[in-house]
């Protein structure tokens, strides 16, 4: 080998070893979200999905000089749900219609690209054209998923497309409205439809080529491990079964196991399922990221029959137990019980009630079953019933605070009337086989509250009623003794996290269904939310008829004394 071929193994050597430890370091910066205050790398304030910064500028002897900074319009008036993400001054945004690279300093565009989708798609689905979760970003790339059942890698200096890959057809009822997750190198996309003819799934992909690695299905076929628990006797209830993975999944790197909540059974009339089990509906899951393999699982709600999905977000925790520190998941869920498990295993640790609950008395702690009342049952029978709650939190993000182990939280406080009804099968059609309306609480009563709750005892701390509406914004926690989140009014407010009294507010021109992030950008703090009313509250709860839509970007920090 001569002089100049020498020199040319050894630059490539040093290369190879370059973006080794690029790909490595980036790796790293997901898992150390935090640990640099200048970026927010992942959804949930880190992998943990606890909501919590350590941050302490803004405190409650402070937060009345809180200001906002800069403004600017998201071009979208389909709502915004999702969580900008932060990396070396650049803000980066995803809604249903545009992802945007922003400067954090000044709010100025860097680059804009609008999702390419099928128009058609935009009829599918109560949410509408929306994204929940972050602008994920990993190894240069940004990945989002389009409502019509495509994932997509954007390079993050450009905004140009790289890869494009169809996982679903939205005409069989799947919509792509949850952003994806990076875990251990693998990008990792779940899907909606649960209200629809559809089988839910998480998918994992290679992020530099778009090569689908894996897929795991929520609900297995015939032969596979829980298809026992589907009626031998209705052979297509498993095909059509809901399970929908449509929020956001938690990864722990110390035992590489990604966590995803998993939707409601479907038809929600559990008749069309011989009013058997249905695993893995209204679960939790573990599976490894490189495999998609299921380590454990837990089944919230046996024989779902209510749309009590199990997908709101798995937070991670870890708690003192009887006297030993345990690994836990810590579980908001939409039936209205506030669970622990053991992470490591999926054994249920506490169950207790967050919101009024009639639809079963407590959950046993052996089985982990819930003990039902006899709503249920009156259903069966053909009567309408008034189930509590409709809700207990909608999509939302709680914030989890380890200095004081408390969750806080925006609950909902009102019923669901429903009546069991027919179902006719159309693929890619809602098929929930239930009749079903809200009832809006009397002037002046609750919606719903804010609250801090004991996640063990389940014993609240306290509790703020919302006497306007109800409320989808996620929470933030920080060391400065507050809790930010939104209201549909178009409110951000900032908490005092010990006795939920609102210490500062400001007005933003839509409604708030988002869950806002803290950083700093050159040592100073600053806190940012999307505002614009969209998805659900839009439809059902017609929220839009009040608010005025349009998406925009908050940011705010202390203005100078």
């Amino acid at each position: 080998m001569n002089k100049h071929q020498t020199w040319k193994a050894g630059l490539a050597a040093l290369l190879g070893c370059w973006c080794s430890c690029a790909l490595a370091q980036s790796t790293q910066e997901l898992i150390d979200n935090g640990k640099n205050s200048e970026n927010v790398t992942t959804f949930g304030m880190g992998y943990n999905l606890n909501q919590y910064s350590p941050l302490k500028e803004i405190n409650k002897s402070n937060v009345k000089r809180l200001v906002p900074i800069w403004s600017t319009s998201l071009s979208n008036e389909t709502g915004e749900l999702a969580q900008p993400t932060i990396y070396n001054g650049v803000m980066y945004v995803v809604n249903g219609n545009w992802t945007f690279a922003i400067d954090v300093a000044t709010g100025q565009q860097i680059w804009r690209t609008p999702v390419d989708y099928e128009r058609g798609a935009m009829r599918v689905g109560a949410p509408g054209v929306i994204v929940r979760g972050p602008a994920t970003i990993y190894n240069g790339k940004l990945f989002r998923e389009a409502i019509d059942g495509h994932v997509i890698a954007l390079d993050m200096k450009t905004g140009k497309e790289v890869w494009k890959q169809k996982f679903a057809d939205w005409k069989e009822g799947y919509t792509g409205i949850i952003a994806p997750m990076v875990a251990n190198g693998v990008v990792i996309t779940g899907v909606a439809g649960g209200d629809r003819t559809t089988r839910g799934f998480l998918d994992g992909w290679d992020p530099d080529t778009g090569k689908k690695l894996w897929r795991r299905y929520t609900i297995p076929a015939p032969g596979e491990p829980g298809s026992e628990t589907w009626p031998k006797d209705i052979p297509d209830a498993w095909k059509y079964g809901g399970g929908a993975t449509w929020q956001n999944g938690a990864y722990d790197p110390e035992l590489d196991l990604v966590y995803w909540g998993t939707g409601n059974a479907e038809p929600y009339n559990p008749v069309y399922r011989g009013g058997a089990d249905g695993l893995y509906t209204a679960s939790v899951i573990a599976i490894r990221p490189k495999t998609g393999e299921l380590v454990w699982h837990y089944q919230y709600i046996p024989n779902e029959s209510y749309d009590f999905d199990g997908t709101a977000e798995p937070v991670l925790a870890d708690l003192r137990i009887d006297g030993q520190m345990r690994k836990v998941l810590i579980n908001a869920n939409k039936n209205g019980f506030l669970y622990v498990l053991d992470r490591t295993n999926g054994k249920l640790i506490a169950a207790n009630p967050f919101v009024k609950v009639n639809w079963a008395s407590r959950i046993d702690l052996e089985t982990g079953k819930p003990v039902l009342t006899d709503v249920l049952e009156r259903a069966l029978k053909g009567e309408e019933v008034e189930v509590w709650p409709s809700r207990g939190t909608n999509a939302s993000l709680a914030a989890f605070n380890p200095k004081t182990g408390l969750v806080y939280l925006n609950s909902w406080e009102i019923p669901r009337i429903f009546k069991y009804s027919k179902v006719e099968f159309v693929l890619g059609a809602g098929s929930t086989g239930m009749d079903t309306h809200f009832v809006a609480p009397k002037p002046g009563e609750p919606w719903g509250y804010h609250l801090a709750i004991d996640p063990l005892t389940g014993k609240t701390a306290w509790k703020v009623p919302l006497v306007d509406t109800v409320n989808s914004a996620g929470m933030l926690a920080t060391d400065g003794g507050l809790l930010f989140t939104g209201r549909l009014n178009g409110e951000f407010i900032a908490l005092d996290d010990a006795t939920g009294q609102t210490l500062w507010k400001f007005k933003t021109g839509s409604g708030i269904n988002s869950p806002p992030i803290t950083y700093t950008h050159n040592g100073r703090q600053y806190v940012t939310v999307l505002s614009g009313i969209g998805g659900v509250l839009n439809r059902v709860m017609k929220a839009a008829d009040q608010i005025p839509t349009g998406g925009s970007v908050w940011t705010f920090a202390l203005m100078p004394e």
